[in-house]
């Protein structure tokens, strides 16, 4: 991988690459139709929308006269930074919570961190023993036990 390239591990190569064009004063949909792309995908592509194939990296760095392999690398960090976030938004056992204490929302749309006031209210009113025990082990007892006492909820022991 180039060195001016070392800074970008993790950010999407469409915006790294979109920034080589400006610096070099090349335009998007030229430079697509001379590597035989398409102009919608790679516009795709410098929006972050879609991901880089190793294919089409090797056109555009030969293009661009890059290190072969730079833009693929690029793609790389970006697909680890992805899945490590992915990671870190952990959800509790859904297979304990019952969809139906949450039939107002998509299940799989919840913000566990974010809307975990609202999670934790709602289970402690409406939810069994095992739901209650699971929302306790995913947020721990402190987390709960805070909430529950600025919403006057009782919180049984689980």
């Amino acid at each position: 991988m180039e060195k001016q390239f070392e800074k970008f591990k993790g950010i999407h190569p469409g915006i790294i690459l979109d920034r080589e064009l400006k610096k070099r004063s090349i335009k998007q949909r030229p430079f697509a139709l001379s590597i035989a792309e398409h102009p919608q995908s790679f516009n795709a592509i410098i929006k972050g929308k879609r991901s880089l194939s190793t294919a089409l990296a090797l056109k555009i760095e030969k293009g661009l006269g890059l290190d072969e392999g730079t833009l693929v690398l690029l793609q790389a960090y970006h697909d680890i930074k992805t899945e490590k976030e992915k990671l870190h938004r952990q959800t509790p056992d859904l297979t304990v919570l019952r969809k139906s204490l949450f039939w107002d929302t998509d299940i799989s749309q919840i913000d566990w961190q974010k809307q975990a006031k609202a999670v934790i209210k709602r289970v402690f009113e409406r939810g069994d023993e095992a739901e209650k025990k699971e929302i306790s082990r995913f947020y721990g007892q402190e987390k709960v036990k805070s909430v529950l006492q600025t919403s006057e909820i009782q919180q049984s022991d689980s």
